[in-house]
């Protein structure tokens, strides 16, 4: 008995156009992130001896970042992140219409 065989059709590959849609959404991704980490860890961690000169209503900065300061700002580039693609998405005619 023969077995059939099933020859699918090789998938095209992805378009110059889709490529460089993605490669620009990962750039913003990486680029979104890098600030979050430099934020969150060196503001919090690493520089926060220094930070903590300074008092933001009555707390000290550095305690600030560590606390509340990491989540503001990643709730912003939250924001951030949404407006670009949603300009990359119109660049590009993905956009939901």
């Amino acid at each position: 008995m023969s077995q059939p065989t099933h020859s699918s059709p090789e998938e095209p590959a992805p378009s110059r156009n889709l490529q460089n849609y993605w490669k620009r959404n990962v750039r913003y991704l990486l680029i979104l992130l890098c600030v979050w980490f430099i934020v969150s860890y060196g503001c919090g961690i690493i520089f926060a001896e220094q930070l903590n000169a300074i008092q933001i209503g009555g707390f000290k900065l550095g305690f600030w970042f560590a606390q509340q300061g990491s989540i503001y700002v990643f709730v912003i580039l939250i924001f951030i992140y949404v407006w670009l693609m949603n300009r990359l998405d119109r660049e590009f005619d993905v956009d939901e219409k």
